[in-house]
């Protein structure tokens, strides 16, 4: 991973949609009357951590959709940032968008506030998929905006794609990645739909109208896609995630895994100093009332042990290729005797040291590092 990647993390939750798609958990409220007052409260909450988090490697706006932001509204953020925090020279700077939502003069304005890397939520190049996941977007547009991004002079392009969608066949999965990496993009995220609960799809899903699909279905499309961009030059580098080569990993995600600090300002937002994590309350409104009365907006702070961070560490470590020290096992006294019987059925491999999840191991990574308690 590249230079900075010890550096902490600062992550900016826009929390507002033109419409909230119907599998999407994330907070976001469509009341965008609302965006300057969001802004006046950002930079109140900002003031609150300038002395606590002194020096950003990666800088992540992410929501809810920051690209539906105005020319002015989306400056002034950017200012707001600058105007509290400092950055690496080489700071990765990420911003989420829709397709829709990308012209000719965002995108330069992009490249003029120094935002150096898109994220861009494609899901699928099939217009039925879209249609079925209530996207805005054609795929038409995806292709456009693509060609927009380039020409603004990105050379940093992430695209969200979304499988195991009910009713997608898996030639129509195989051509959105075949036109996808037409795109050449330097980062790819392939994300299986989960059905979340308190959304519009799991309503459908327990009333029976929507039918995911079968697990063995789901992990097969997996093992696929992975093998397809492998075969395609990417490294699958994390479960759902995929780069052209290690210095195109997504440095911001990269934290979370690595289990460095990061800083999440906005509504919902998440926090984590290495010891502590706290998180604010998902309402725009309660968020803006309680900075305009000088109060924090976290929801719940609690902090962590010793033991709770070593389990965090190996529950992420074994999310990447990279996986965890083989040292680490030392704490459980279970783990050098699972080990054998895990690399035995191609779940792990050690390497240099170093205990990693194969492919075969990221379809159980949440359940193997209970393996070791």
């Amino acid at each position: 991973m590249c230079n900075d990647i010890q550096s902490p993390g600062l992550y900016i939750h826009i929390p507002f949609c033109v419409r909230k798609c119907p599998y999407c958990d994330f907070y976001s409220s469509e009341d965008t009357q609302q965006i300057d007052s969001f802004l006046d409260a950002l930079d109140h909450e900002a003031r609150l951590y300038q002395e606590q988090f002194k020096r950003f490697g990666s800088l992540y706006i992410g929501g809810g959709t920051p690209s539906l932001l105005s020319a002015r509204a989306c400056t002034r953020l950017l200012e707001i940032i600058k105007s509290h925090f400092t950055f690496t020279e080489s700071v990765e700077v990420t911003l989420e968008a829709n397709p829709d939502d990308i012209s000719p003069q965002k995108a330069s304005l992009y490249r003029d506030l120094g935002i150096n890397r898109i994220s861009l939520g494609i899901q699928s190049f099939d217009d039925e998929v879209l249609k079925f996941l209530q996207r805005r977007h054609t795929a038409d547009q995806a292709g456009r905006a693509v060609s927009i991004i380039r020409e603004a002079g990105f050379d940093n392009l992430a695209l969200d794609l979304m499988y195991a969608v009910p009713g997608q066949s898996e030639s129509s999965w195989r051509d959105s990645l075949q036109q996808a990496l037409r795109c050449t993009p330097e980062h790819l995220s392939c994300y299986q739909l989960t059905i979340k609960k308190q959304t519009p799809f799991h309503t459908l899903k327990t009333s029976g109208t929507l039918k995911p699909l079968p697990d063995d279905a789901q992990e097969e499309l997996f093992l696929q896609t992975s093998d397809f961009l492998r075969k395609n030059g990417y490294i699958h580098y994390e479960i759902s995630n995929f780069a052209k080569n290690k210095a195109c990993y997504a440095r911001h995600n990269a934290n979370y895994w690595l289990h460095v600090p990061y800083l999440g300002l906005g509504p919902s937002a998440h926090s984590f100093d290495g010891t502590a994590r706290w998180w604010n309350n998902a309402s725009v409104s309660k968020y803006i009332d309680l900075i305009s009365h000088g109060t924090a907006p976290v929801q719940k702070r609690e902090n962590l042990s010793a033991d709770q961070r070593r389990l965090e560490k190996l529950l992420l470590g074994m999310r990447t290729r990279r996986g965890i020290e083989l040292d680490t096992l030392s704490a459980y006294p279970q783990g050098k005797t699972v080990l054998p019987g895990l690399v035995e059925k191609g779940l792990l491999e050690i390497f240099e040291n170093r205990i990693q999840p194969t492919t075969r191991g990221f379809l159980v990574a949440d359940s193997l590092p209970l393996l070791f308690l």
